[in-house]
């Protein structure tokens, strides 16, 4: 393989990794820093980013011109395109473009105690936006960008190794 297939995998696979460490890294800052509480949509959401970290992390235990880093390198954009359609169906919630789910969640909470104490979370209330763009809307833009980055690496890899 050419030194720029291996280049391009090599930039496929750090792609890969840092999107979804990213998005889920705001996820969590937002959550945990900035208290705005996740629905379940904005749950799932992020476990797709949580499969695409150890997907992508695996595709570092071998060389990245390799069928298995490349392979791993390709499901992980895969999760993170899933990610992001899961974040264009919540945007559609959001407007009132379709219905979403009918139940709220109390994020984590196990007891009536903690049920009372933990404010209940809308999926078609945008809690925070900018521009416009919900954190929903953010998450679908930069996961389904960040994956077609990483298929158009991965190709510029398969045609330079050729």
């Amino acid at each position: 393989m050419s030194v720029t297939a291996r280049t391009q995998a090599a930039r496929a696979r750090a792609v890969a990794l840092a999107v979804p460490l990213a998005l889920l890294g705001g996820a969590l800052l937002s959550e945990h820093v900035g208290g705005l509480w996740p629905c379940e949509m904005c749950w799932w959401q992020r476990y797709p980013h949580a499969v695409a970290i150890l997907l992508s992390a695996a595709a570092f235990t071998a060389p990245a011109e390799t069928t298995r880093s490349r392979t791993l390198t390709l499901l992980a954009a895969l999760a993170i395109a899933i990610s992001g359609a899961i974040g264009v169906m919540h945007v559609g919630v959001e407007q009132g473009w379709w219905e979403g789910i009918t139940t709220c969640t109390t994020s984590g909470a196990t007891s009536l105690e903690d049920i009372m104490q933990v404010p209940l979370v809308r999926c078609d209330e945008v809690q925070w936006s900018l521009f416009g763009i919900s954190l929903a809307g953010f998450n679908a833009i930069f996961s389904l960008g960040g994956a077609a980055l990483v298929a158009v690496l991965l190709g510029k890899a398969r045609k330079a190794a050729r």
